[in-house]
C-alpha cells in the first residue's frame, strides 16, 4: 500500500478544513472498500480523512424531517434499529446483505452510497424512500436527491473538498412497505448479479396504489429508478396482474452488461422477478392480498 497521511477529526469544521488539503483526500467512512482500492491502486491518496469520531456523522435519529443517517454510522447499527425495522424494512434487509456480520459492523451506509458502485446494496433503498444527500463543504452545506447523486460508475458529484454529511429519508406514510432482494451466484458475502428495492404506499379503503417507487442494481452504469414501473403502478387498483406489468416494465429501465456474474439478457430477466418479488412482500409488509 502507498504511504499516506491519516487524521481522524472530531468535528465538522476540522473535517471540512482536512477535505480541502491540497493533494488527493480521501474520506473513510468505513474503509472496507476504500483500503482495498489504496492496497490495489485502484484509487490514491495523499491524505485519508477518518470520519468516525464525527458526532454529527454517527447521528441515527428521527425527527420532522424524516430519519436522519449520518456518514459515518454503520451497517449493523442500521439494520437493527427498530425505527428502520418498522418504517424502512427494505434498508433493513440491504444492511443486512453487505458481506460479513464483521463487514457490517465496520462498513457505512454512507460510505456505500459515496463508493457508487453500480451494485450497492443500500442505494436502491435508499432511491426507493427518496433519500437527499447532504452535502458538506468549504462554503457550507448543500442538498442534493439521491437520484442525482450519480454520475457513473464510482463516479458522484461530490466536488474537491466536499464530503457526505448525512442522508435524510422523509417519514414513509401509514400503508406502506419497501423490499429488497438481490440474486447473487453465493448465499452471502458476494455482489448482485442484479438488485431491486420496491416501494408502495396503498390507500386503504380502495387498495389503489397512491405512490410507487422502484429502483435497480447491477443493470446500468449508476443506481437507477425504473420509472416505466413506477408509472405502470400508480393510481391503479393493485392486482397481481398489475404487478406482472410493472415488472416487465422494470426492465425498461435496465441497460445491462454481460460479464463474469452473469448475461445481459439474464439480468433483465432476473429485474422482471425480483420486482414482481419485491411488490408481493411489500403487500404481504403492508397486510394486503392479491
Amino acid at each position: 500500500m502507498p504511504n499516506f497521511d491519516y487524521a481522524a477529526p472530531t468535528t465538522l469544521a476540522e473535517t471540512a478544513e482536512l477535505m480541502s488539503s491540497t493533494g488527493t483526500v480521501r474520506a473513510l467512512a468505513g474503509g472496507t472498500d476504500l483500503i482495498d482500492q489504496l492496497k490495489t491502486n485502484r484509487r490514491n491518496a495523499d491524505l485519508v480523512v477518518d470520519l468516525k469520531r464525527v458526532p454529527e456523522l454517527q447521528r441515527l435519529d428521527a425527527d420532522s424531517d424524516g430519519l436522519h443517517i449520518g456518514a459515518a454510522v454503520c451497517c449493523s447499527d442500521v439494520h437493527h434499529n427498530p425505527l428502520v425495522n418498522e418504517k424502512y424494512q427494505g434498508l433493513a434487509d440491504s444492511t443486512g446483505l453487505i458481506g460479513s456480520v464483521q463487514i457490517q459492523n465496520r462498513a457505512a451506509v454512507g460510505g456505500n452510497v459515496c463508493n457508487a458502485a453500480p451494485s450497492a446494496d443500500t442505494t436502491p433503498n435508499l432511491l426507493t424512500h427518496e433519500a437527499v444527500a447532504v452535502i458538506a463543504g468549504p462554503n457550507g452545506t448543500r442538498n442534493v436527491e439521491l437520484a442525482d447523486f450519480f454520475v457513473g460508475p464510482g463516479q458522484t458529484v461530490l466536488q474537491a473538498g466536499e464530503f457526505l454529511q448525512e442522508l435524510i429519508l422523509p417519514t414513509p406514510p401509514e400503508n406502506s412497505a419497501s423490499a429488497y432482494l438481490r440474486f447473487i451466484p453465493r448465499n452471502e458475502m458476494d455482489i448482485a448479479v442484479a438488485g431491486v428495492s420496491s416501494f408502495l404506499h396503498l390507500d386503504p379503503a380502495t387498495r389503489t396504489v397512491q405512490k410507487a417507487r422502484v429502483a435497480l442494481a447491477s443493470v446500468a452504469p449508476t443506481p437507477v429508478r425504473a420509472r416505466a414501473a413506477e408509472a405502470v403502478l400508480e393510481g391503479q387498483l393493485i392486482s397481481a396482474d398489475l404487478i406482472s406489468q410493472a415488472g416487465a416494465a422494470a426492465v425498461e429501465s435496465a441497460t445491462p452488461i454481460t460479464d463474469v456474474r452473469g448475461s445481459a439478457e439474464y439480468r433483465r430477466e432476473l429485474v422482471n422477478v425480483l420486482t414482481r418479488r419485491t411488490l408481493n412482500i411489500c403487500l404481504e409488509r403492508i397486510g394486503v392480498e392479491v
